[in-house]
């Protein structure tokens, strides 16, 4: 999962135009906590995978590779 989670984050950055400190901000965490999903050394939590995908309009199974759309 953790690599899924980690370019599925990346590819809604971009797309957003978002960088870690702004999307941190965003959801309400730290941007090292940001950085550590993106670099796969942590996996986000429940609550903040509902965090993100609340922010990023999509689901949880798609934030975790369940489903592409």
């Amino acid at each position: 999962m953790q690599i899924i989670v980690a370019e599925r984050i990346k590819d809604l950055m971009r797309e957003s135009g978002l960088n870690q400190v702004a999307l941190a901000e965003k959801v309400g965490v730290k941007q090292n906590t940001i950085s550590s999903w993106l670099c796969k050394k942590k996996e986000p939590c429940i609550n903040s995978l509902w965090l993100l995908a609340d922010y990023f309009e999509v689901s949880i199974d798609y934030l975790v590779g369940r489903k592409n759309d």
